[in-house]
């Protein structure tokens, strides 16, 4: 089967299910990834020819496709913040709004190294090679934010928490992927007394989607991804949350940041229960979307 006739059997296949632009877009990262073929070569090689055995492989791609499992899924990878991640249905797909949380971070790294770093020093992009932060990201998943944040702050030493021994085995694979140094922990955080140390910045993006809010939820994530990373009780949302602050008083140090992602249903619950517990100099930012999603906030 050619390139050409390959693409529109796919299109016709999946319309039913995705809207073009999806299929469009599953199409191209398929063919890149199983084909090593670039967008431009769909209008450059439309006759390129597919061997029986990959077309097989493709056409099973196709089914899983039919039944809505994510792509990633499918095929056991996905890009964050740049660079490759391993995923499997023991961690949450990475999603575009947390780029934007590690993106904010990074911004706010900048600025406590700013009375050490030189100017030629100060993007986000570039690495800060300055004063070791000590860094926490609690319930990593696939290791995301701890290994982006490794990627560009080489001074950092960082630790990643998570109750679930399958996500902590993708994540320690995906520190390896990406060459970085992360310290991966196995616990549950709400059981936790304290931590080991103390931290410059703790980061989180625990649980939040109330169980119902699940109405809202797509059916290839609801049936699909882990629902230990993503579902809390209707009647305590801000679990994660509360249990997060509380160690977060005792464990970040002086000026030290606590970002969150949220609900966006519950932001202002969530900045009221952190002010309730006596942080400071609380923000609240909306992600790509316009909801509200992402929180900053201090102790002194």
């Amino acid at each position: 089967m050619t390139l050409k006739n390959f693409k529109e059997e796919f299109s016709i296949l999946l319309s039913e299910i995705y809207p073009k632009t999806e299929i469009d877009s599953f199409f191209f990262i398929i063919i890149e990834e199983k084909l090593k073929l670039k967008r431009i070569d769909t209008v450059l090689e439309p006759n390129f020819l597919i061997t029986d055995d990959i077309l097989s492989e493709l056409k099973s791609i196709i089914k899983r496709l039919q039944k809505e499992e994510p792509l990633q899924y499918i095929l056991g990878n996905t890009e964050f913040y740049g660079f490759p991640f391993w995923v499997d249905k023991n961690t949450l797909i990475p999603r575009p709004e947390t780029e934007e949380l590690v993106e904010w971070i990074l911004d706010e790294v900048v600025k406590l190294q700013s009375c050490k770093v030189s100017k030629s020093q100060t993007s986000v992009s570039s690495k800060v090679e300055k004063k070791s932060l000590n860094i926490l990201d609690i319930g990593t998943g696939s290791g995301c934010i701890p290994i982006s944040l490794a990627k560009n702050i080489s001074s950092a030493k960082i630790s990643a928490i998570d109750v679930s021994k399958e996500a902590l085995k993708v994540a320690k694979q995906n520190a390896k992927l990406n060459n970085v140094d992360v310290n991966f922990i196995e616990m549950d955080i709400l059981k936790a007394i304290e931590l080991s140390q103390k931290f410059d910045i703790i980061i989180s993006n625990p649980p939040y989607v109330r169980e119902l809010e699940k109405v809202e939820i797509k059916k290839n994530v609801l049936e699909n991804e882990p629902h230990l990373a993503l579902f809390v009780d209707n009647e305590n949302p801000l679990l994660f949350y509360k249990k997060i602050a509380d160690l977060a008083k005792q464990h970040l140090s002086k000026n030290g940041l606590l970002f969150f992602e949220i609900n966006q249903y519950l932001a202002d619950e969530t900045i009221t229960m952190l002010q309730q517990k006596g942080f400071l100099n609380i923000e609240l930012r909306k992600d790509l979307f316009g909801n509200d999603r992402m929180i900053k906030a201090s102790i002194i």
